[in-house]
């Protein structure tokens, strides 16, 4: 009885192995596999994520600039004037910065590629 429960121990010892040795195999093999390398999903996923954010900062620097604009025609209070310009302008850079990020790094990125700057 005891033979075969140590041969029962040493076969799912062995098949555990085995499966061990395929995970490996299969996750290291994967990068050969893939069209596109981790750097290149990162890419494509921070391109997305860059596209949200100005999809998003221009909506909400339109409704914000909207408002500083209504209360820059109707408020009777200069304080309240002088402070909506001044919000429209901060509005307004902070837009300008955002977008331009964008063309900053396509400007950069072709200088330093493949971590080898050429300038």
């Amino acid at each position: 009885m005891e033979k075969h429960s140590k041969k029962i121990k040493a076969s799912v010892v062995i098949y555990w192995t085995l499966v061990g040795i395929v995970c490996v195999l299969l996750v290291s093999v994967h990068p050969v596999i893939a069209a596109e390398t981790v750097w290149d999903r990162f890419s494509t996923i921070v391109r997305d994520f860059y596209a949200q954010i100005l999809a998003i900062s221009t909506i909400v620097a339109v409704t914000v600039a909207a408002v500083a604009l209504i209360v820059r025609m109707v408020s009777r209070n200069q304080k309240a004037v002088d402070e909506a310009t001044a919000w429209l302008k901060r509005i307004v850079i902070t837009w300008i910065l955002l977008n331009s990020l964008g063309l900053i790094v396509a400007y950069i990125q072709p200088l330093i590629a493949g971590g080898n700057y050429t300038g």
